[in-house]
């Protein structure tokens, strides 16, 4: 099975300018690409999580990525799949989160020996002259066939700014300087993306009579349509800090039965004929095969001991036994009030609820508990000494839970 193949297998590729040339190059180890990552927070989340690994099979295939940073595209936001226009950020906080991306992806590619380069689209666009580009790029955009690219259709009715409708033609220019400067022959982003894309190949056929290919990958939506990678609290992020190995672990362990597969074919390294026998699995078996998709992908972000301990804690807690991995918060005295803690702040700070008000909620609908006795009174409180040397088990829902120690 060639790479290309294999990629066809696995569900991932959605649309394609000339597929001959594509299958030619990335077979052969000779293609030159580039996804895009607009550092919009200071950490990629699991909606990278697939290009990523795109990224990661075609270099091991011999062909070369190019990681792009948009900390120019990152001053305007693109408008795809946005109802609204993003939140201005300053370059200090684009600056910050450049640095975050760059540690993250590490993990992913190898950019040693000029095996793959990271660069950052503010090197080029934020010294272009605005009159130059007007001249030099301009007249190669039609106003009427940007109007019909999806990622504005969206926004028409609520209203489109300006500098959101730029947004394509810096885009289209980053694969065009990309060409130039590096040879880069392709460019790979999600399906939503595919107007901005089909932009930088032409702009690189009028400019420079060249060809230039793209290749857009499936988004990765769970089996209602919806975009998987967010939970009741939010995003699951890559960093440990901002989404723990053991959460992690756990989101992937909790995908319904009809995801699972797919997500096994998508995101893990594990071979297709593997995947492929589990099809005719079902019951305990499917969540067998989820195990198997949480540990291979959270080896993939976190490194093989953070996986075996989020397996083993999940399974400690889930057969009550040994519980000594599952998630810890530690308290400190500066967290007591006359030495204890309402129900509703530990929550909070145990990270089972983003705030008071969903705490509450957890608590009114019978979902939280403390070392198996529900919780059923919103001003409960927790003292030092029930916490103990031995600390208590906080749990809410029937799989999100944490040991509360004190320091």
């Amino acid at each position: 099975m060639t790479v290309y193949e294999e990629l066809v297998a696995r569900g991932l590729i959605a649309q394609v300018t000339d597929e001959k040339e594509i299958k030619e190059l990335i077979n052969t180890g000779k293609a030159v690409f580039y996804i895009g990552f607009d550092p919009t927070a200071d950490s990629l989340h699991v909606g990278h999580f697939m290009a990523l690994c795109l990224m990661k099979r075609l270099q091991m295939a011999g062909n070369k990525p190019i990681a792009l940073i948009g900390g120019g595209t990152a001053m305007i936001g693109d408008p795809s799949g946005r109802t609204d226009m993003r939140q201005m950020m300053t370059k200090e906080t684009i600056a910050h989160n450049v640095d975050c991306f760059k540690k993250q992806m590490s993990k992913f590619i190898d950019f040693s020996d000029d095996k793959a380069l990271l660069v950052n689209n503010a090197d080029w666009l934020l010294d272009l002259n605005y009159v130059d580009v007007l001249r030099d790029v301009g007249p190669h955009f039609s106003v009427n066939r940007m109007l019909t690219a999806e990622c504005y259709k969206q926004r028409m009715e609520r209203g489109l700014s300006f500098l959101e409708f730029n947004y394509m033609i810096m885009q289209s220019y980053d694969f065009y300087a990309l060409y130039q400067k590096y040879g880069c022959n392709m460019q790979f982003g999600g399906d939503d993306q595919w107007s901005n894309m089909l932009g930088g190949t032409e702009l690189i056929r009028r400019k420079l009579g060249k060809d230039a290919y793209a290749m857009t990958i499936n988004l990765l939506l769970n089996s209602e349509g919806k975009k998987m990678g967010k939970t009741q609290s939010g995003a699951v992020w890559l960093d440990p800090d901002k989404t723990s190995p053991f959460d992690f672990y756990q989101y992937w362990r909790n995908v319904s039965d009809d995801d699972v597969l797919k997500c096994l074919r998508m995101l893990t390294f594990l071979p297709l004929e593997q995947i492929d026998e589990m099809d005719t699995w079902e019951g305990s078996q499917l969540n067998q095969a989820k195990e198997i998709l949480a540990y291979e992908l959270t080896k993939l972000v976190h490194g093989e001991e953070e996986a075996t301990k989020a397996q083993q804690g999940a399974r400690a807690l889930f057969s009550s036994g040994n519980a000594a991995n599952m998630p810890e918060v530690i308290l400190t005295e500066d967290d007591l009030a006359d030495g204890s803690i309402g129900i509703l702040n530990l929550m909070v700070k145990a990270g089972l609820a983003p705030s008071n008000g969903e705490a509450r909620r957890n608590i009114q609908q019978g979902g939280v508990s403390i070392d198996g006795e529900k919780v059923s009174d919103v001003k409960a409180v927790v003292t030092k000494e029930q916490i103990g040397t031995e600390g208590i088990i906080l749990k809410r829902g029937k799989k999100k839970f944490i040991k509360v120690l004190m320091q």
